[in-house]
């Protein structure tokens, strides 16, 4: 299959799937391809990026950005998680920030397989988010946390990490009745 004909089936198969997704064009000497948002719980959003070449599709989505804190727990984490991955695994950019990055040969690119590999990256994203902010940003939820509290600000979209918060930390009263 030629790049073009594996954009097409890419994007028939995000179409059928309802997925939102625009043309990338390739910055910087970069291939062109397809951003694709995925819709996720813990993370609402992850943009994948699926960069077709003249032999493969490389996948590649943020996941979070360098921990602050813990870094041996995270990538300890992080390479036991590759192990039960498919087509994709947890890798560092230059920065440190975490991505899942994988390959497709252009001839394995079908709607079943886009669907696994999405699937799968999505699955990820989604299952080990929280995770990975407990265990790399667990001093920052806790501020964050206390910061809100003494302004009597929502606690909504940190409700997940309430079990990181000591009832001292935050004068007794931190937790939302």
């Amino acid at each position: 299959m030629s790049p073009a004909d594996v954009q097409r089936v890419i994007e028939n198969a995000l179409d059928e799937h309802g997925l939102v997704y625009s043309r990338h064009e390739g910055a910087h000497g970069g291939l062109p391809g397809v951003i694709v948002e995925l819709p996720g719980e813990r993370k609402l959003k992850t943009n994948t990026l699926l960069s077709i070449g003249e032999h493969s599709v490389r996948v590649e989505a943020f996941v979070c950005r360098q921990p602050d804190e813990n870094h041996e727990g995270v990538y300890r984490f992080l390479l036991k998680r590759n192990r039960r991955l498919y087509g994709v695994a947890y890798t560092l950019d230059n920065v440190g920030d975490i991505y899942l990055i994988g390959r497709m040969a252009l001839d394995s690119v079908n709607a079943d397989e886009l669907d696994r590999v999405l699937g799968q990256v999505l699955e990820a994203v989604d299952t080990d988010f929280n995770t990975l902010l407990e265990l790399g940003f667990k001093s920052s939820i806790q501020k964050e946390w206390a910061w809100r509290v003494s302004r009597g600000e929502s606690l909504k979209n940190l409700q997940a990490f309430e079990h990181l918060i000591d009832d001292d930390d935050v004068g007794g009263n931190g937790r939302p009745h």
